[in-house]
C-alpha cells in the first residue's frame, strides 16, 4: 500500500497523522511499513 512512497514522506506522514491524532489503525498500518523498512522511530524522532 505504501511501497511507492520514498521513506522521508512516510515518516512525514506518519509523524502528521500522530499529530492530528488520526485513526488508530491508519497510524499501525504506517509503523508497519516502517518497520518493514528497518526504519527506527525512536532515531528519526531525535533528529527532528
Amino acid at each position: 500500500m505504501f511501497s511507492s512512497m520514498s521513506n522521508n514522506v512516510l515518516i512525514n506522514t506518519y509523524f502528521s497523522a500522530v499529530k492530528l491524532k488520526l485513526d488508530e489503525d491508519f497510524i499501525i498500518l504506517l509503523e508497519e511499513e516502517i518497520s518493514r523498512r528497518g526504519i527506527q522511530l525512536d532515531k528519526v524522532e531525535r533528529m527532528v
